[in-house]
């Protein structure tokens, strides 16, 4: 096993790995956590919202860290409101709080299961792997580990193409949703706000400002100027283990039958949204079966419709975006936004659609086009390094990093035997990679590695690869 071991990143990747490390040590164990000078270990981008407002999109009773305590989230949520139900989509300000408590008893566990924790409140600024392990380096000081795991959640936000600096630095132009709401008053000015995409950082955008400015109007821009579909009302189970698609699925990786398959698929179901669910166990292999030139068609053609099925709003969310649209307070408008600059005290965005582009002037616009996991370019000042300095290879499509299945990153397609990603980075090998679900599943069985599975001939076999 690993003795040694550092964790990068102060998120809920981060601690769903620290938890699994000290639940299932058998040997004395040195962690080096590395919690990026975040106040709150733990809430990250996702969960660090303090808004009512901002619901989970899955049901509680599914939202547990642990196989042996599947219902540890709903214990935690149902300790402050007895009330609190399975089916419930409960505040992600509650999931910070119960991702905060699993850090705090990891700690408090650590000593008697023989870990040893070190808990560094910075980010590491840089990271050399190499075949037996990797350096950790920290301000001025480098430290030696048997295996570093990156757990660094969303990448910097970065503006579109197009945006003009004027707009960006006046704040007419704002990249960073999150930290806008964090500041945002309350106040009856009436203005018009340009959202620039319409997935669920949209809707929670829309959601809280329509709030704190009653008098404001949205125009939402999107590609295809639909918003995320909604959860059904009760929860359904498929109706099989969705083995015999996923079969048919396997025997013809190409985009355009796959499609084909889940249209018949969701006609012979009763609902949709269970075909789509079925998947969820089977998507990295199904993704890790697919060539790179279906990959990219997927991205070009597919990506939309599977992000709008697959990352869904709880039904209550749905009513009050609905309700917005009928009392006129939000326009939804399909087409590419090209660009942005300024219109006197305003904001002009280009949208583009079939050729044809026009103005829409705002006096405020918000990019809310969700996670960024695209590490060329990056102003993450660790993954700047490890990018420019060759360590890692980027994915191809902007999904991270080269990787395998089980979390290795690569350095051009050959995986170093020390170095593991966890959640973001790995969405070029798994596709679905950003959910606490798929997130806890890889902080799992990456615990298992590094505790039990990687003897001595295992580690020197990847080192041969690697060298």
């Amino acid at each position: 096993m690993f003795r040694r071991v550092a964790i990068i990143g102060g998120g809920a990747a981060a601690v769903a790995l620290l938890s699994e490390l000290v639940e299932r040590a058998h040997a004395p164990l040195h962690l080096d956590w590395y919690t990026g000078g975040v106040a709150r270990p733990g809430r990250g981008t996702a969960y660090g919202t303090s808004s009512p407002r901002h619901l989970l999109n899955v049901r509680a009773a599914t939202m547990g860290m642990f196989s042996r305590r599947p219902h540890g989230f709903l214990d935690f949520a149902q300790r402050a409101d007895p009330q609190a139900a399975g089916t419930d989509f409960l505040p992600r300000r509650l999931y910070g709080d119960y991702l905060e408590d699993e850090a705090t008893r990891a700690l408090a566990q650590s000593r008697s299961r023989g870990v040893d924790v070190r808990m560094v409140p910075f980010a590491a600024d840089a990271l050399v792997p190499e075949t037996d392990g990797a350096t950790v380096i920290q301000g001025e000081r480098a430290s030696r580990v048997d295996a570093a795991v990156l757990a660094l959640g969303a990448l910097p936000v970065r503006p579109l193409a197009g945006v003009d600096a004027t707009v960006l630095g006046d704040g007419r132009y704002v990249i960073d949703p999150w930290s806008l709401l964090a500041g945002a008053t309350s106040d009856d000015a009436a203005r018009e706000v340009a959202l620039v995409g319409l997935g669920l950082t949209a809707v929670d955008v829309l959601l809280e400002l329509a709030e704190r400015w009653p008098h404001a109007h949205f125009t939402a821009v999107s590609r295809h100027g639909r918003l995320p579909a909604s959860h059904l009302p009760a929860s359904a189970v498929p109706d099989d283990d969705g083995g015999a698609l996923v079969e048919a699925m396997h025997d013809a990786p190409e985009t355009r039958r796959w499609l084909r398959l889940l249209r018949e698929a969701i006609d012979a179901s009763d609902d949709w949204r269970v075909v789509i669910d079925s998947l969820r166990p089977y998507t990295p292999e199904l993704w890790d079966a697919l060539p790179a030139p279906e990959r990219a068609r997927f991205l070009r053609h597919a990506r939309w419709a599977w992000e709008r099925a697959r990352h869904r709003m709880p039904p209550q969310v749905e009513r009050q975006v609905q309700a917005l649209e009928r009392d006129g307070r939000l326009q939804r408008v399909s087409g590419r936004v090209t660009g942005a600059g300024a219109a006197q005290q305003r904001v002009q965005l280009s949208v583009c659609r079939a050729g044809h582009c026009a103005p829409l002037v705002a006096d405020l616009a918000i990019q809310t086009i969700g996670l960024d996991t695209d590490v060329r370019g990056t102003a993450h000042p660790l993954m700047r390094q490890l990018v420019t300095n060759g360590h890692v290879t980027p994915d191809p499509f902007g999904l991270g990093c080269q990787a395998t299945l089980d979390g290795h990153l690569c350095r051009d397609g050959v995986p170093w035997p020390s170095l593991y990603g966890v959640g973001s980075l790995l969405r070029g090998a798994r596709w679905e990679s950003v959910a606490m679900p798929e997130i806890r599943l890889q902080a799992r069985m990456l615990a298992k590695r590094l505790l039990d599975a990687t003897g001595p001939s295992a580690r020197r076999r990847l080192a041969s690869q690697a060298g």
